[in-house]
């Protein structure tokens, strides 16, 4: 990926009392956030809300409570503003991608996006030079291993140059070589980046992070201040043992 490329404005996220319910069960509740920041992590233990918070966040779902903006838009609604300023990179490559080749995936994208056939191929070969990956153009995807997936994942969304990049957790269950070869593809994008994960390592170096518990927001700020407090809290409740007790 080239690094000359115009550096996009820092996307403005707005959350106001948002919540979330899923067949009558509250899964998110009452989280207020406004940022600009370029690198923002989110963090929490399984079943804080984390994902869905991230389909939220790109517009796969609406909010049944509260209301969520992103450069203004409600993605939820809007969804040729969706398609234009949010990608998402989802934990399990397998349920990102439709067709069966790479240069069909690469354009698939571009085509909802409402460039011609042509015109999308050619941006999809551009890609694919891009990222140095011109041998993977008639590839089939039942070829890749799991991570060569998850970096097809990330070619396709490049490709549509969105302002804002969702990460739900696209390491999980990679071996420590393909996270490093990917995070260093990440490394490049240059708009606004969100990742989602219960790591807190692998959002270290960012600008902000909220942490999420039960479906509040239990803390939002800088990471100086955020990822201390909860490798604290995860250590304490690591100390515990709840899953030994059963319910009655």
């Amino acid at each position: 990926m080239s690094g000359t490329d115009p550096i996009p404005a820092a996307s403005h996220l707005r959350l106001d009392a948002l919540g979330h319910e899923l067949e009558g069960r509250v899964v998110l509740q009452d989280i207020s956030v406004e940022t600009r920041a370029r690198r923002i992590g989110i963090v929490g233990r399984n079943g804080s809300g984390k994902s869905t918070l991230a389909r939220l966040l790109a517009g796969l779902i609406a909010p049944t409570q509260g209301s969520l903006r992103i450069n203004g838009y409600d993605l939820a609604t809007d969804r040729k503003a969706a398609l234009r300023e949010v990608g998402i990179l989802f934990q399990n490559p397998d349920h990102q991608i439709i067709f069966p080749t790479v240069l069909e995936e690469i354009a698939f994208g571009l085509r909802q996006q409402g460039a011609s056939k042509r015109a999308a191929e050619a941006q999809a070969h551009e890609t694919l030079t891009r990222f140095d990956k011109e041998g993977w153009r008639d590839a089939y995807v039942t070829t890749l291993s799991q991570g060569q997936k998850q970096l097809l994942c990330l070619m396709a969304v490049s490709a549509m140059a969105p302002r804002l990049l969702i990460l739900d957790e696209p390491f999980s269950g990679l071996d420590i070589p393909t996270k490093a070869q990917l995070a260093r593809y990440l490394g490049l994008y240059r708009g606004t980046l969100i990742q989602i994960t219960h790591d807190p390592r692998e959002v270290e170096t960012y600008d902000e992070v909220l942490w999420l518990d039960q479906g509040r927001l239990r803390m939002h700020g800088a990471v100086g201040e955020v990822l201390p407090a909860y490798i604290e809290e995860m250590t304490r409740q690591g100390e515990a043992d709840d899953i030994a007790d059963l319910s009655g």
